[in-house]
């Protein structure tokens, strides 16, 4: 059980690790395409957040954010991989804030070919949430079950 659990964390948190490693070698001056992919769809959910909850979203430096996403997913999917409940903590972190700028389906008419493409996306990051919050749950009932067992004593006859 230990081996396989090993194995299945090590091949869950390849998806981020290899991910932020093609981000990092395309990085660059500028945040490489993954800025260029971020920024005008910050742009918009800056604007629903400023139009809908009338809350100003402050001016970020985009490429900070995807240095942000890099180490957010390299160091929460190595500690991931050891069972460390920090490194799902920051996956989870990550998901929670990038998927819905990122996979922005709700900007598009269902008949748009991006509405299939990006609701597809999201919905297989909420899969990868939904296992993150799965191990955590998993990780804090055997911590419980552990602490509960009763030593059974041996009475003598």
């Amino acid at each position: 059980m230990g081996f396989t659990s090993f194995l299945g964390r090590l091949l869950f948190a390849s998806v981020f690790i290899l991910s932020a490693y093609q981000e990092f070698n395309e990085y660059g001056v500028d945040g490489g395409p993954a800025a260029k992919t971020f920024k005008p769809k910050y742009g918009v959910f800056s604007s629903h957040v400023q139009s809908y909850a009338g809350i100003e979203v402050p001016e970020i430096e985009i490429k900070h954010v995807v240095a942000a996403a890099i180490a957010l997913k390299g160091i929460g999917g190595i500690l991931f991989i050891f069972g460390s409940s920090l490194g799902a903590f920051l996956l989870l972190l990550h998901q929670m804030t990038f998927t819905p700028i990122l996979y922005d389906f709700y900007n598009y008419e269902s008949e748009e070919k991006e509405f299939n493409q990006l609701f597809i996306k999201f919905t297989q990051n909420m899969a990868l949430f939904g296992a993150l919050l799965f191990f955590l749950g998993m990780k804090k009932s055997i911590h419980r079950r552990h602490y509960k067992k009763k030593v059974m004593k041996i009475k003598a006859y």
